[in-house]
């Protein structure tokens, strides 16, 4: 794995890359209120045969935050980032795995400003429409994120918050917790995102009714859906099976919204997708 740092649209955006030996890319784009390292153990696998790019969007991780978020923190600015990131690393043609939010940026690009550049799109857990109970779910915990003393304190947090992504070893929560840190003012220990990143629901409240986009994919479509996901609900993914690219809808037992990706069955649905089995 290779941390670096490129500037796409005027933002300094951080991202790990694994695999950099191999001609043939994908982009694996985190959710919300994460960042890139959670698709570390998708991103090792996948490394065998790929190159892959795991960015933290702008006001997560080690990315910088925005200075005019309520401009910059939406589906239409994080797809310019993207673009731009994919043309400074020379990407002429790439597969496209994203969760959640992650997924709601590629199914956007893949109707769109990489149509046809986009080969294949893994949308895990988003579809074109979200639960109304997600979304307010998701704003409560993600708009005040709390803070901690301790670093046992904060994964315990992201073990209640996160039980929805399935098993995870004990190795595998520590990782998450502490690549998802930052340290306050105060010593205390946050989530590592910007809060403000919740103004997308009120400035752009329709940034995730992308039914018009989804219709105009034309890249094969994969659909992970957690099983008992509250924000990509079961008749939504019905309904992608019957219309635009007509998505392989795949449900992942032992998940919510959304399975983590870290797990070798997991590992291989995505895999032979991509491949094209």
């Amino acid at each position: 794995m290779k941390s670096a740092y490129l500037s796409c649209e005027g933002r300094e955006l951080h991202y790990t890359e694994w695999g950099s030996q191999h001609r043939e890319a994908v982009i694996a784009w985190h959710g919300l209120a994460r960042t890139g390292r959670d698709m570390d153990d998708i991103a090792a696998h996948l490394a065998q045969r790929y190159r892959v790019i795991c960015p933290d969007t702008i006001g997560r991780g080690l990315s910088q935050w925005s200075p005019a978020p309520e401009k910059e923190y939406c589906l239409a600015f994080y797809g310019s980032l993207a673009v731009s990131l994919a043309d400074q690393l020379r990407l002429e043609t790439l597969h496209w795995l994203g969760t959640s939010m992650g997924g709601a940026i590629g199914l956007r690009l893949a109707a769109g400003a990489m149509k046809g550049r986009i080969r294949r799109l893994v949308l895990n857990d988003i579809g074109p429409q979200l639960g109304d109970a997600a979304v307010a779910r998701i704003r409560a915990y993600a708009g005040k994120p709390p803070a901690f003393a301790t670093m046992s304190e904060l994964e315990a947090y992201f073990r209640t918050v996160y039980k929805p992504y399935g098993w995870l070893s004990d190795e595998q929560w520590r990782r998450l917790a502490e690549t998802s840190a930052r340290r306050l003012p105060d010593g205390r220990l946050a989530p590592h995102y910007d809060p403000k990143m919740v103004l997308q629901f009120e400035q752009h409240p329709a940034d995730y009714d992308q039914w018009d986009a989804y219709d105009a994919i034309v890249a094969p479509t994969l659909c992970l859906r957690g099983e008992s996901s509250d924000l990509l609900l079961p008749e939504t993914a019905e309904e992608m099976r019957a219309r635009g690219p007509r998505a392989v809808v795949v449900t992942i037992e032992g998940c919510g919204h959304a399975p983590a990706l870290n797990v070798p069955a997991q590992f291989s649905i995505v895999e032979r997708f991509l491949n094209g089995k």
